[in-house]
């Protein structure tokens, strides 16, 4: 016989009504003032959260699992949930509970998913979230950057490289696609995304268009420029279309969509912007470029600043014009200070409208928003009055938005609380009959007290008091000593101790009256409140637009803050072939010397014609590395608008940067180094173009010296001779074979980082010189590291027979054989160990004719001692 289903109750029927709706999520279901959990769902809450698991129904058939917290904490539990990659539906009561008899009515206000959030406690304040979407065909793939906090919505279409960089630039908080799609996505670019996988039906037709038209109310998307980008297209759709299956239907902040224009970005591979740790490192405690770069005075600057780091711009117009600015900003300090100044009373805009947009914002947001208007006016005249056209462009299209501004003046109290519900919000004067409740409401005590004059009189009860509790409402309280002076028509309600509490007829007409005013006034209050917000919506463009100027002007200003600060210069920009770098320092290394230290500079020559591959040899820890970094960093640097760490840089535009730097193993997809470097490389190779810079670091270590060799050989050699694109490189390699390649190939040139030696000591100076270099110096990096001296005393002995074999023309690996063979005696009587030159000299000394048994024992002993030691 089939077990009886478990008997639910008409909650827990309401409550698995609502969670099969929502598969994947935790909901959170209101009771009372609560937040509930049940079942896997508290389990799961109680474990992100810390909070207590019990049991509902316990021992009954209907026992199921319980956690909750109070529904004001809200604010404080739902990020932790989000940030363990939760999907969180919030489950609110959607009328009064005292306005029904059966079960209140609820249902899900919101889900909030990594990628669909905007709460100040989810998002980071100065980074976007964007949800992207995902759409293929073939080799090609539409993608849609939507981030709900600022109403940015962006759509792309290219091939996988393409999205791949895209992708990794954006770092997306969520991925979305159907679910055909998703194994093929984790091929092309990996698991390390948080993805979701949506039903067919969206992607199919013309629906995800048709959704479009819709939000922006247009007739084509020809006005948007991505009418051609027919992926690109059904991304975006899906993307809008997810924010409605999430709840969210006031997007009217989402006003704009754009392209993503691939020829006007210089192309940075995933590869790059891992190797250059722009934005984040995967090194616990690394400064990154954005550390060093960011000090902008709002967020939206910020989050800015990572968009132009991971998408320099390779148009040299737009590049001159934004150094312009910078150099402008840098020698007027004045103005500077000013604009800095006004700046950060502006705040989040961005964020701030978004949140109207969506009806979420609350009175203080809407106050900010007020004292982020006048700072705009202030701005608008700053940049109105200074001699440089590009300020004078930006200030032509500030708007302060006087008439919004002056109404929020006018309509809200000045210091509101943060919650419509508390009262207090519109100012007196707005509302003819808000004031009126409001004087019964809050003047009450004038006429509790004129109740209390009057009875107190009439009387003869001198000590009579009127006070409220929440049992019986107002009351009018008398000692014992003068109950007997009560009228009649006063009814008794409580007997204290010393005293007796009455109420009056008075009293309960008035009771009712305050009462009601005050569920009157905060009906009213919430009702010209929203009719606020909707007026504030109408300006939502212009006020969107001021945010994106207020961001790019405060990225100018950090850039002028930042140069003065480090010492950059105005780099040149022009339509040359050449890199001419004059002094140059890494950005990041300079920063965290120690005290004191200085960074020794570099001076860096490449063209397409004389100099075109450079050969860097020299030992490790020399600073081959960081020279290959800095070269890359002053470029991107200088094409995304700034002054770069250097005493003169001339850059002829360079519209792709391609790294190999440093070991990167991916041995949880069964990858060892070697393939991992052989495919950055691969990928390197196939996608050159004449205006690219190369820098590669070490290629070919990872496999046998031989096969290293002629890799980095071939690769050196297909580089120079590339029929198309004569890409400018720095090679930095361990091999001094390659040295031999610049007697044959008339555009590489052999430098070395060089280093100096003083007796058994190496010192790097960490200068570039031309030539080649003939020695590593390993075995002095291995000193240094602090390996055992009888281990480098090893080595050492092993590399100078390595050298003299190889001088005879031995092939290494016979050299091996022979020291394996002598190793012992090579051991024994090493003339380059100290201690044993000092034992050999004290046998060569000893006079074994004259020498007594005791002092041959003591002599021994010192030798043993000497050894110990």
């Amino acid at each position: 016989m089939a077990k009886s289903a478990k008997k639910e109750t008409p909650l827990m029927q309401q409550y698995n009504s609502i969670k099969v709706k929502y598969p994947g999520a935790l909901l959170l279901f209101r009771v009372g003032d609560f937040y509930e959990t049940f079942g896997e769902d508290a389990v799961k809450a109680a474990g992100i959260l810390g909070i207590v698991l019990t049991k509902r129904g316990n021992g009954s058939e209907s026992e199921t699992a319980l956690a909750g917290f109070p529904h004001h904490s809200l604010e404080t539990y739902l990020p932790k949930l989000v940030r363990a990659g939760q999907r969180v539906a919030i489950c609110d009561q959607l009328e009064d509970p005292k306005t029904t008899k059966t079960i209140v009515k609820r249902g899900v206000t919101e889900l909030v998913t990594p990628g669909v959030s905007y709460g100040d406690n989810i998002v980071q304040q100065k980074s976007n979230n964007y949800l992207a979407s995902v759409f293929f065909d073939k080799n090609l793939a539409g993608v849609a950057f939507l981030d709900i906090s600022t109403g940015e919505f962006l759509v792309a279409q290219g091939g996988m490289g393409y999205i791949d960089k895209l992708l990794q630039g954006f770092k997306p908080t969520e991925i979305i696609m159907g679910k055909r799609q998703h194994k093929a996505f984790e091929e092309q670019f990996g698991d390390n995304f948080y993805t979701y996988t949506l039903d067919e039906w969206p992607y199919t037709g013309d629906y995800a268009m048709e959704t479009l038209l819709k939000h922006f109310e247009v007739k084509s998307m020809k006005g948007f420029g991505i009418d051609r980008l027919p992926l690109g297209i059904v991304a975006a759709g899906v993307a809008l279309h997810y924010l409605n299956e999430t709840e969210h239907r006031n997007l009217q902040h989402i006003s704009n969509i754009s392209r993503i224009e691939e020829d006007r970005y210089m192309w940075l591979d995933r590869f790059t912007i891992r190797n250059f740790e722009l934005i984040d490192s995967a090194n616990e405690h690394a400064v990154t470029l954005a550390d060093v770069l960011d000090q902008t005075s709002s967020p939206m600057g910020a989050r800015l600043l990572k968009r132009w780091m991971v998408m320099p711009l390779k148009d040299e117009k737009s590049i001159v014009e934004r150094l312009d600015v910078v150099d402008y900003l840098y020698t007027h300090k004045g103005l500077r200070d000013d604009l800095v100044r006004e700046i950060k009373q502006v705040g989040d805009l961005e964020r701030l409208i978004s949140k109207i947009g969506l009806q979420k914002a609350n009175p203080r947001e809407i106050i900010q928003l007020k004292r982020a208007l006048h700072a705009i006016e202030k701005l608008k005249e700053l940049t109105n009055d200074a001699d440089a056209e590009a300020l004078k462009i930006i200030a032509e299209q500030l708007n302060p938005c006087i008439l919004i501004r002056e109404r929020i003046e006018m309509q809200l109290n000045p210091e509101p609380p943060v919650s419509i519900n508390k009262g207090k919000v519109m100012a007196d004067g707005v509302n003819e009959e808000l004031d009126k409740l409001r004087r019964v409401a809050y003047g009450g005590k004038d006429y509790l007290l004129e109740i209390q004059k009057r009875e107190a009189e009439a009387t003869g009860i001198s000590s009579l008091k009127i006070a409220f509790n929440n049992v019986f409402g107002y009351y009018l309280e008398v000692t014992n000593a003068h109950k007997d002076k009560v009228p009649p028509e006063w009814v008794r309600k409580q007997t204290l101790v010393n005293a007796e509490r009455y109420i009056t007829e008075e009293l309960k007409e008035y009771e009712e009256q305050i009462l009601g005013a005050e569920e009157k006034i905060q009906a009213l209050e919430t009702r010209l409140y929203n009719e606020l917000l909707s007026a504030i919506a109408e300006y939502i463009k212009p006020i969107q637009l001021n945010a994106q100027l207020v961001a790019r002007l405060d990225v100018l200003l950090n850039f002028a803050v930042i140069a003065e600060k480090n010492y950059y210069v105005k780099p040149e920009i022009n339509q040359g072939n050449a890199i001419d770098i004059k002094g140059g320092r890494h950005p990041v290394i300079e920063q965290n010397l120690p005290v004191g230290e200085d960074y020794i500079t570099n001076d860096v020559f490449l063209d397409n014609e004389t100099q075109q591959v450079i050969i860097i040899t020299g030992p490790n820890m020399v600073g081959k590395s960081a020279l290959l970094r800095q070269t890359g960093l002053i470029v991107l640097m200088a094409q995304m608008g700034s002054f770069v760490p250097a005493k003169e840089a001339k850059i002829g535009l360079v519209d792709k940067i391609f790294t190999r730097v440093g070991a990167s193993d991916n041995l949880s997809s069964g990858e060892s180094t070697f393939m991992v470097e052989m495919n950055e490389t691969a990928s390197i190779m196939n996608n050159l173009s004449e205006r690219s810079l190369v820098l590669l670091d070490e290629i070919g270590r990872g496999t046998s010296t031989y096969d290293g060799i002629s890799i980095a050989w071939a690769i050196a050699e297909f580089l120079h001779n590339h029929p198309t694109a004569r890409a400018k490189t720095l090679f930095a390699t361990h091999y001094h074979e390659l040295n031999e390649l610049t007697n044959s190939f008339s555009r590489i040139k052999n430098y070395n980082v060089s280093v100096k030696e003083v007796s058994d000591k190496v010192i790097f100076l960490r200068k570039l010189v031309p030539g080649g270099s003939e020695h590593s110096f390993g075995i002095h990096v291995a000193k240094l590291a602090g390996m055992p001296p009888k281990l480098l005393q090893r080595a050492n002995e092993i590399l100078k027979r390595l050298e003299q074999e190889r001088t005879g023309g031995e092939r290494i690996k016979d050299s091996m054989k022979k020291i394996q063979k002598q190793a012992y005696q090579l051991q024994m009587f090493s003339i380059d160990d100290p201690i044993l030159v000092k034992i050999r000299d004290m046998l060569n000394n000893l006079d074994v004719n004259t020498l007594t048994p005791v002092e041959a024992l003591m002599k021994l002993d010192e030798i043993q001692r000497l050894l110990k030691n």
